[in-house]
């Protein structure tokens, strides 16, 4: 389940995807020819203001939605060849993800919801991988506590415990901080780039945050479907 991209190539790239959905209007362009290619191990935060297509742009790179037009290559699989089964075996593989909500299980304990993407994958070693990253983002005596029991800080650490611990080669983070207060917010974050150094997982980051945005290696700024501008931050 390690990423099997090393060195500086491209583990992610874009190939001139569109997205355009049907409305009473007509059709509606959400994405218009959108291209560029993301190293491995890079942070890279996707900007915009609302309705630009953000999100949009995060599920056709995950392949949890097909580009109108165009295609997406993750971790060396063409997504346009794969069908649906095929694309959700390479997510399982190469991708994790974070979300402002936390999508926990909420019967399931802050270790069992950190080991269940590692059971599903068959791993024999899953609640030992699974504590020792529990431990690395700082709930070694909240283990045993449930999604009920946890504050929005220690939620957000479990859902990011749970997305690093198949060690993906593609970390998608949607507004990872949107639910949090900003201090609670800063440390969660730094927890973040931590497991980015130290794992070489690409960190795929859309936030509103500019001063968040800004540490990363690059930024991509949509506006109203189209990638605007695409730049390596400052040194």
């Amino acid at each position: 389940m390690t990423n099997n991209v090393s060195g500086n190539a491209a583990v992610l790239a874009a190939h001139d995807i569109s997205k355009e959905v049907s409305s009473p209007e007509g059709s509606l362009t959400i994405l218009a020819d959108v291209s560029f290619s993301i190293a491995a191990g890079a942070t890279v935060a996707v900007v915009g203001p609302s309705g630009a297509g953000k999100s949009t742009l995060l599920a056709l790179l995950a392949g949890l939605d097909l580009p109108t037009r165009g295609h997406v290559v993750l971790n060396g699989a063409n997504l346009g060849e794969l069908d649906e089964d095929g694309r959700a075996r390479v997510r399982a593989e190469s991708v994790g993800f974070v979300f402002q909500s936390f999508h926990l299980v909420p019967s399931l304990n802050a270790l069992e919801n950190v080991m269940l993407p590692l059971e599903l994958a068959g791993a024999g070693d899953a609640r030992k991988v699974s504590l020792d990253i529990i431990e690395k983002v700082g709930l070694r005596d909240r283990w045993r506590h449930y999604p009920a029991q946890l504050s929005g800080g220690e939620k957000q650490r479990v859902a990011i415990a749970r997305a690093f611990a198949t060690e993906p080669a593609v970390l998608f983070a949607d507004e990872p901080t949107g639910n949090l207060d900003s201090r609670t917010g800063g440390t969660i974050m730094e927890l973040m780039f931590e497991l980015n150094r130290s794992s070489s997982t690409t960190l795929i980051l859309v936030t509103h945050d500019h001063s968040l945005a800004e540490r990363c290696d690059r930024l991509l700024s949509l506006d109203t479907g189209r990638l605007v501008n695409d730049s390596k931050a400052s040194p």
